[in-house]
């Protein structure tokens, strides 16, 4: 080993300048890929901006971003850009819950974008303020679960199928069969107990009456001046004006540095993007939805 090294210096010293660069720029990948972290490198007052986009089927990277928000003594504000049409009951209520502890030590608003419904609204309400566009789609205060019968479809093709199961409640929702009345007045137990909750949850953020909420809450969708006159919203404006609130609220003087907050991603999440990897994950689980449908 010795005799080769001697006798190719130049090649074993390409090989090292290759693997250097190679390590030098996997560490500035690294750094780079969490603005969360090179918001530190300047000590000042600062707002972090935390995106919650599209259907919200996981709650992992966005609660990442929440406690990497939260250790950062610099942030003195966050405003949560939402743009969702709702997601998953058990994500949205995960989301919301952090959202509530980040607000006990940062002023957090909710700016809309878009849309910011079912679930995504659902998070806005942990928020100090909710600040929405005149035509954002917002409410849509309800829960949803589907259910498919392909029954029909194998009679026609010749095909039966055979259950064998422990209880009656156990193949519940099964797309091979009708749903019984009973299984019906299960599932609508389930719903009517989460609809509760998000009622609940409206009623708490907003400071309004629980039987206020109940006669709006029955799934329908306003536009951001709507939701203004119904008080599910506290002023209209755009992500600008969302962000001088925040400051304003939390008595930053002059321009506010301001940064988005983005998680370092894998491999899975660069190729497929986190919201594809996520729907490939959730695929097969049935889920209680707090979704608008159509978006």
């Amino acid at each position: 080993m010795k005799r080769a090294i001697k006798k190719h210096p130049v090649k074993t010293a390409f090989i090292v300048i290759i693997i250097a660069l190679l390590a030098f720029t996997l560490y500035i990948f690294k750094f780079s890929s969490f603005s969360a972290d090179a918001s530190l490198l300047t000590l000042s007052s600062k707002i972090a901006i935390l995106e919650i986009k599209g259907a919200i089927l996981s709650s992992r990277e966005i609660i990442e971003n929440i406690h990497s928000v939260k250790k950062n003594a610099n942030v003195k504000g966050v405003v949560l850009r939402i743009n969702s049409p709702g997601g998953g009951v058990s994500p949205s209520q995960e989301i919301y819950s952090e959202v509530k502890k980040l607000a006990r030590s940062k002023k957090v608003v909710a700016s809309f974008s878009s849309i910011a419904a079912s679930g995504g609204y659902y998070i806005a309400c942990a928020a100090e303020k909710i600040v929405a566009n005149p035509g954002s789609l917002t409410g849509s205060i309800g829960v949803v679960m589907d259910f498919s019968n392909v029954q029909g479809l194998l009679e026609k093709l010749g095909l039966r199928t055979y259950v064998i199961k422990s209880g009656k409640f156990k193949d519940i929702g099964s797309p091979l069969r009708e749903m019984t009345h009973d299984e019906k007045q299960v599932l609508q137990s389930i719903i009517d107990t989460v609809h509760n909750q998000f009622v609940d949850a409206v009623a708490e953020g907003r400071g309004m009456n629980r039987e206020e909420i109940k006669k709006i809450a029955d799934g329908r969708v306003f536009s951001g001046e709507q939701a203004l006159s119904l008080g599910l919203v506290d002023k209209l404006g755009s992500l600008q004006d969302s962000i001088d609130l925040v400051a304003k609220l939390a008595g930053i003087k002059g321009e506010p540095k301001v940064f988005y907050v983005d998680k370092k991603k894998g491999v899975l999440e660069y190729i497929l993007g986190g919201s594809v990897k996520d729907a490939i994950e959730n695929l097969a689980i049935p889920q209680l939805m707090y979704s608008v449908n159509n978006y």
